[in-house]
Order: C-alpha cells, then sequence, then structure tokens
C-alpha cells in the first residue's frame, strides 16, 4: 500500500508497542504485529511500514481472508485517510496551534482494529492512568486467550471481539483488574455488540453520522462523552469529538497557552471549538506535543 509523503511511522509504532510485554502486539523495527480475532478466527496482522509504503499480511488460522478486506483494515489502522492537510491548510496561520502544526507534520490518530475495540479500551482507560489501563488490558487479553483459545498459532495472544469478551463474567472481569461498574459496564456493551443492538462494524462501513452513533451509545449506562468522542477517533476515525474532558489534554493546552493553571473543561471545549470539524484531531496535536 502507498503511504502519504507525510506519514509518521514511528508514531503508529509507538502506539501498538504501550505493552512492553509485547503480548497481542510485537513491535520490532519497522514491523508491527498485532493479534486480532478475524470472523471468529485467531489472526495475526503484520504491517511493515517502508519510506512512501506499507507491507500487510493477515495470517489467519481459518479460511483465508479477502484481500479487500485485508486492505480496508490496513487503511483504517494507518489512518491515511484522515484531514490531515485540511486542518493544516485552515490553521497554519493560528497563533498558538499553528506552530504546533508546523512541529508535527502529517500527525495522524493511529487507529484500534475494530470499533470494539476502541470503546472496550475507552471503558479499560476511565479516570486511570495509561500506565494502569496498559496493564488491565494485558490481563484482559490473557485471560480472554485462556477461556476461549484465542490465541495464533505463532504464539502471539489476540485482543477479543465482542462475542469473545461477552463470555465472561463480573468475577473474572475484576480478577483482571476491572472496578465492578467496569466490568459491569464491558460485558453490557460486549453482549449488545455480539447480539447485534450495539452494531459498531456496521456503522463503520456504512459511514453512520457521528452524532447517530453517539446518541445511540450514549443510551448505555457507564459510557460518557469521554468515553464516546475517545471511541469515535479511535475506532471510527472521526475527527470532531470534544475531548475536552481529557486531563492529558488540558494539561498540554496549559503549557501550550503559557498558563499557570490547566484550563478548566468549559475553557478547553471553548478552545477547541474554533478548530470544528477537526477538534479530536487538534486534541491529539496536544497529546503528541
Amino acid at each position: 500500500m502507498q503511504l502519504p509523503a507525510d506519514f509518521r511511522p514511528a508514531d503508529l509504532l509507538a502506539f501498538h508497542g504501550r505493552d512492553s510485554r509485547q503480548v497481542a502486539e510485537r513491535v520490532a523495527g519497522s514491523r508491527i504485529e498485532k493479534g486480532i480475532v478475524w470472523h471468529g478466527h485467531p489472526a495475526r496482522l503484520t504491517l511493515d511500514l517502508h519510506p512512501g509504503r506499507a507491507e500487510v499480511n493477515l495470517d489467519v488460522d481459518g479460511p483465508a481472508p479477502e484481500p479487500a478486506e485485508v486492505a480496508a483494515l490496513a487503511r483504517h489502522l494507518l489512518g491515511t485517510g484522515q484531514p490531515v492537510a485540511q486542518l493544516t491548510a485552515a490553521h497554519r496561520h493560528h497563533p498558538q496551534l499553528g506552530p504546533l502544526l508546523a512541529r508535527l507534520p502529517g500527525l495522524r490518530v493511529p487507529q484500534a482494529a475494530t470499533p470494539f475495540e476502541a470503546l472496550s479500551w475507552a471503558v479499560t482507560g476511565q479516570q486511570i492512568s495509561l500506565a494502569a489501563a496498559v496493564g488491565i488490558r494485558r490481563r484482559l487479553i490473557e485471560t480472554t486467550n485462556e477461556v476461549a483459545g484465542t490465541r495464533h498459532s505463532s504464539g502471539l495472544a489476540c485482543y477479543p471481539d465482542a462475542a469473545t469478551l461477552a463470555r465472561l463474567d463480573e468475577p473474572t472481569l475484576r480478577a483482571a483488574g476491572y472496578s465492578t461498574a467496569k466490568a459491569a459496564t464491558l460485558l453490557h456493551v460486549a453482549r449488545r455488540t455480539a447480539d447485534g443492538h450495539l452494531p459498531l462494524d456496521h456503522w463503520l462501513h456504512t459511514h453512520t453520522p457521528a452524532d447517530e452513533i453517539r446518541a445511540a451509545l450514549a443510551q448505555h449506562r457507564g459510557i460518557g462523552p469521554w468515553t464516546i468522542d475517545y471511541t469515535l477517533l479511535r475506532g471510527f476515525a472521526r475527527m470532531d469529538g470534544s475531548l475536552h474532558g481529557d486531563a492529558a489534554v488540558r494539561r498540554k493546552l496549559q503549557a501550550l497557552l503559557g498558563h499557570d493553571t490547566p484550563p478548566t473543561h468549559r475553557e478547553t471545549q471553548a478552545w477547541l471549538a474554533q478548530f470544528a470539524p477537526w477538534r479530536a484531531l487538534v486534541a491529539a496535536l496536544l497529546w503528541a506535543s
């Protein structure tokens, strides 16, 4: 696959290398290997990143995948369709954002393999540190691989799909490190996704409007605005969520503006509003800064 001239492989490598134990993702040099469940079968996705191109392979312990589906998955993970050029063209002269765009040209938001992975990761990360969330995610992957036998033949563990995760119970999730509330939320969304009441993949493939997805997710207990916006960003590549409630966004905005204290949620929301419809991409620039 061709990559944009300004593609930043280091961002993608760092995102998939968050877990130093490399349970479900292995990063070595410019290669990423990621364990996923593909149509109910363990699979290993490999991305080899080269200047201007990426080589993509999906090795499934089951029926061979359709090349067009693999290409679509790779484009999603790489974020090649994200509106980076549009944001830069519109705001390269902005007094605060302009220098950030110049310092981080071509920044894209690495995507989860599926919207369910993004949603379940967002639930996992609610109101805890990244390091704690990565540890809990690792234990979740290890638990589901033991229960469901979804380890790939290469030895790579696979991030659970909704049907796999729905087979667990609250005590098992509590043992993995989830709070009672988070365990209940995670099981609820897994079961609703598995039975079709939350058609996350359908929304992705049919380009369902973000407001429609937001309204549907908001009906479920434990899914608040931050979780919804993060899911839209990482799972659907929707760049207009307002991540003003994110603590890291507020800290980075404080540094960018040179303030003594972090801006309030309302102040952060007002500052991000000027960059619609790319507010979440701006938040990602703040994270990366």
